[in-house]
């Protein structure tokens, strides 16, 4: 599983976002977000650039932490 922090999650609807917004990128899966400690985690089916995910949370307004 890789995991990766993301800024600005607040509620149950950041969550759902942050969700679809990983899912909607070809090779993964699996997404589960907590909230408290803003990190999500998922599963790649393949390597997935850094690039392609820091552009997702972008999209939907967060901010992918150092």
């Amino acid at each position: 599983m890789a995991s990766i922090k993301i800024n600005g999650m607040r509620c149950a609807h950041c969550s759902e976002a942050v969700t679809k917004a990983l899912e909607g990128i070809a090779g993964i899966s699996n997404v589960k977000v907590d909230l408290a400690r803003g990190v999500a985690t998922y599963v790649e089916s393949h390597p997935v650039p850094q690039s392609s995910i820091r552009e997702a949370i972008s999209r939907i307004g967060f901010e992918v932490a150092d």
